[in-house]
């Protein structure tokens, strides 16, 4: 990775333990970043940490969700339903898929 002002590293440390034990995520990032990050986390009353970890909860849940719900008008949902009632025979991606744990259970 190059040192550009806008570049982040990444790393996650694991701690083995309980359910509920806790992660560490170390970031790099620009100083402009961190302090908009400051300011908007001041704004909300949080500490940075909660900021971070709340904002990026949120976003990576709208994501999952995005590849999980979606709205159709009546016609593209008529096609949708026809499909469900006459599914193709369950192929070996399909069971692979079915049998994934969802990420939020993980």
């Amino acid at each position: 990775m190059h040192d550009a002002p806008d570049a982040f590293a990444t790393t996650v440390a694991e701690r083995g333990g309980a359910p509920d034990a806790k992660a560490s995520i170390n970031l790099r990032i620009d100083a402009g970043t961190r302090q908009l990050i400051d300011e908007a986390a001041q704004a909300l009353g949080k500490t940075r940490t909660e900021f971070m970890v709340e904002s990026a909860r949120s976003l990576a849940i709208d994501v999952i969700l995005d590849q999980r719900l979606f709205l159709l008008d009546p016609a593209r949902y008529d096609a949708f339903l026809q499909v469900l009632d006459n599914p193709p025979a369950p192929g070996p991606k399909l069971r692979k898929l079915v049998k994934r744990t969802p990420a939020w259970e993980k």
